[in-house]
């Protein structure tokens, strides 16, 4: 018999407390408090779902478990189908057709916000590059794609899908040609690396990924690219396993891929960011499935084929069953010394400032906190008093602007002292939303004094200059996110009385609308590193809440409610390490937030 230190290269460990970190993964330790040897696997599992009202393979999915969408495709019987199901879960119900017959094509978005192109169809001759859009109900034609395609993958949302590679007419060759669609028209972007068909793409734009795929031949693939909103790179880690029709779900640093290709091939791989691990075994072998997911843990596929060996109804659900979520929590931490709201802020939770803002009489104030992730301590002043005002940066590389009464002043912070610059912002303003760094800061909507606003300045490190407008003019709202990828949220008219639901993002040029707040809110606070993970809380509805939602790029999601209802105060930080910063009317108040965690299952290992 082989001992450990014969296969794996390492004697057993003898350890106090199990280790927490990844690595921890397919070792075996003795754990001399509990007495015992233990492990952790990192495998998962697949399940089965309700199955497809019709069987077929090369079809186009979204969604996810709980919400799918499943389109086109070719049936058991030819001709090709223009079939339409969507899944609540548990099982699938036929919805309106596809206005044509539709294979070889992708789908991105949801379930009630979809967007079909590509593809083969018979009845549009052949190859095509039209676009079909869907509402939850009705198909509706969208903008064509520059470059007719079959077999490509896709992903993104109905009014910000991202596309790439295939197979072109005549059908002899793969293309290295991506494109993006802004919700009514394709742009030409920059091409892949490694042109492809049937890879497996996810995320949103500006982050992205595309592994694995073949060419014809068929040679499969295991190369990773990744996008940034402009441009493709190779990745540094690729697929365990090459394979062609890979399908599956989740995020850029949390996915599922199932591989199709030839039959027999059952795998699966997990992808955490950073590499790319085996995981559990399908139950079926078809190929060319379709599948989605928001997250790695609510992905599926169903379908596949091929003909004549038999298309398939079937689907499976991934669960990443040995990891156990700890729920997101809102703890109190170290109270201002001075209490305040409107004001502005910058940082993480463990090392922000809190920066001006209004005491009450006599109004505007000059202090600034600094934070240590346990309590508030005292920073240097600023030149001018300020209240209502806009920041971002770190707590070491921090910039502040505006006031009220209006005002375009802007100062930074270097760590030791703040500077008055000498470029203002072009409109003077106040209650507005802030986002960025010292370098590339942004500021968005508020009030001149009796009329809200739409423009949107941005600054480069040395003046101001005009971006796009807003769609909704506003005030008191919050931002989150970087100047080339952030968002705003909330906020109400002058004089506060109607509360907006809008959500608009920002791609470093111009804004477009994004998922709906559940309930109309001003004066609420947010944080978020990018577009895609961003936290809005508190807020006025119209009294004070402690409502939390999160934004995943598409949608708002609840979290747990803050410790008490506030309003009008600062956030910092992501969405998973937040800071609530004060509040109306003068708060001192400072709470902390801790997004879900997941942590690993230890299994006790028995001579049985």
């Amino acid at each position: 018999m082989s001992t450990l230190k014969e296969l794996y290269g390492k004697t057993v460990k003898v350890l106090s407390s199990d280790p927490t970190d990844a690595g921890a993964e397919g070792q075996v330790w003795y754990n001399s408090t509990e007495g015992a040897f233990k492990t952790v696997l990192n495998f998962g599992s697949w399940s089965a779902g309700g199955n497809l009202g019709t069987a077929r393979y090369v079809a186009g999915a979204t969604g996810d478990t709980s919400a799918g969408l499943y389109a086109g495709g070719i049936p058991s019987a030819i001709p090709e189908g223009s079939e339409v199901e969507e899944y609540n879960g548990t099982s699938w119900s036929e919805v309106n057709n596809l206005p044509e017959t539709r294979w070889a094509f992708s789908i991105a978005g949801t379930q009630t916000s979809a967007i079909a192109a590509g593809g083969y169809s018979a009845p549009l001759s052949g190859y095509t590059a039209t676009s079909r859009e869907y509402d939850g109900t009705n198909w509706t034609t969208g903008g064509s794609m520059n470059t007719s395609r079959r077999n490509f993958n896709s992903c993104g949302t109905q009014t910000a899908a991202l596309a790439a590679g295939g197979i072109p007419p005549p059908g002899t060759a793969v293309s290295n040609a991506s494109e993006e669609y802004n919700g009514s028209a394709w742009t030409s972007g920059n091409s892949i690396n490694t042109a492809r068909q049937y890879g497996f793409m996810i995320g949103t734009i500006p982050n992205a990924f595309l592994a694995g795929g073949s060419t014809p031949g068929p040679t499969t693939l295991t190369n990773h690219e990744n996008y940034d909103g402009t441009s493709w790179t190779e990745s540094a880690t690729d697929l365990v396993t090459s394979g062609g029709g890979n399908n599956g779900g989740g995020t850029i640093t949390s996915a599922i891929v199932a591989q199709g290709g030839a039959q027999g091939n059952t795998g699966s791989q997990t992808f955490d960011g950073t590499a790319w691990a085996t995981s559990a075994t399908l139950a079926t072998d078809k190929n060319s499935r379709a599948g989605g997911g928001t997250t790695q843990n609510n992905s599926y596929v169903a379908g596949g084929g091929p003909v004549p060996a038999g298309t398939s109804t079937a689907t499976e659900e991934f669960n990443q069953s040995i990891y156990s979520p700890i729920a997101a929590t809102w703890a109190s931490g170290g109270a201002l010394s001075t209490g305040r709201e409107s004001m502005s802020s910058a940082g993480t939770q463990t090392a922000a400032l809190a920066v001006g803002g209004r005491v009450g009489p006599p109004g505007a104030s000059t202090a600034v906190e600094s934070y240590d992730g346990s309590s508030m301590s005292s920073a240097p002043s600023l030149n001018t008093a300020r209240q209502y005002a806009g920041g971002c940066g770190t707590q070491t590389a921090a910039i502040t602007y505006a006031n009220f009464p209006v005002s375009g002043a802007t100062e930074e912070y270097n760590g030791s002292s703040w500077s008055t610059q000498p470029n203002s912002m072009a409109t003077a303003r106040r209650s507005f939303a802030s986002f960025g760094i010292q370098t590339a800061a942004l500021a968005a909507g508020g009030t001149t004094g009796p009329a809200t606003q739409t423009a949107t300045e941005e600054y480069n490190g040395t003046s101001w200059t005009a971006g796009g407008a807003l769609s909704q003019a506003r005030q008191y709202f919050a931002g989150a996110g970087i100047e080339t990828s952030g968002l705003v949220f909330g906020g109400s008219d002058n004089p506060n009385v109607t509360k907006y639901t809008n959500t608009e993002e920002y791609g470093g040029t111009s804004w477009t609308a994004g998922g709906v707040l559940p309930t109309g809110t001003s004066d609420l606070m947010g944080c978020g590193a990018t577009q895609t993970a961003a936290l809005a809380f508190g807020g006025y509805q119209p009294s004070k809440v402690a409502t939390t939602v999160e934004y995943d790029g598409s949608a708002w999601s609840s979290k747990p409610a803050m410790g008490g209802a506030t309003a009008g105060g600062s956030g910092a930080g992501t969405n998973v390490a937040g800071l609530s910063i004060g509040g109306s009317p003068a708060e001192t108040g400072v709470e902390e937030f801790t997004g879900e965690i997941v942590q690993l299952d230890y299994k006790t290992l028995t001579s049985s």
